[in-house]
């Protein structure tokens, strides 16, 4: 009867010991970040022909920024193709700064008052992992709000262009344009 008690008392112990976290594993160190978009900015409504400046500020304690990714969703026409903004080294650890995307489209005569569309950004590094994704509904409007006040930390310093988003919208009702498909 000894025998099985000590038994039991050493499987509790042993279950203890492997079950009840050493002070060590709850302080385990984090992983580094990797890329990462700190703050973004967009308005979220525009007139067809507009330019529209997304701001983005993102950062990679490694250097290893490499591109920014941009597709576009559409309400009645579906998904398009990436586009992909290469950054110049300089930018490849931090940068704050705007990617414009010039609405009119050569294959579209005009894109009709409502569409909307939900632009999707991310950035990838070298080594093609991808950033958490930032997501900007716009709405065409012919008597949009115009330019807004920028948020911090947009609103202090310069904010140099990234690059241009080239991506050609289509608009379902005018039977105009493509859209890579």
């Amino acid at each position: 009867m000894k025998t099985k008690r000590e038994i039991c008392l050493i499987g509790l112990l042993f279950a203890m010991v492997l079950f009840i976290p050493y002070q060590g594993w709850a302080q385990r160190k984090p992983e580094p970040p990797g890329t990462r978009i700190l703050n973004a900015f967009a308005v979220d409504e525009g007139y067809y022909g507009c330019i529209w400046k997304i701001y983005l500020e993102a950062e990679d304690p490694n250097g290893q920024m490499l591109r920014i990714a941009c597709s576009v969703d559409q309400v009645g026409f579906g998904h398009y193709p990436a586009d992909l903004i290469y950054l110049k080294p300089e930018y490849q650890k931090h940068f704050k700064g705007y990617i414009q995307w010039n609405t009119f489209s050569s294959n579209t005569p005009i894109v009709t008052e409502g569409v909307q569309i939900m632009l999707r950004v991310s950035i990838l590094d070298k080594a093609g992992r991808e950033s958490k994704e930032v997501v900007f509904p716009f709405t065409f409007r012919s008597e949009a709000k115009g330019e807004a006040n920028l948020p911090a930390p947009f609103d202090q310093g310069v904010n140099p262009m990234l690059g241009h988003i080239h991506i050609d919208l289509y608009d379902p009702d005018s039977g105009h344009g493509s859209a890579g498909h």
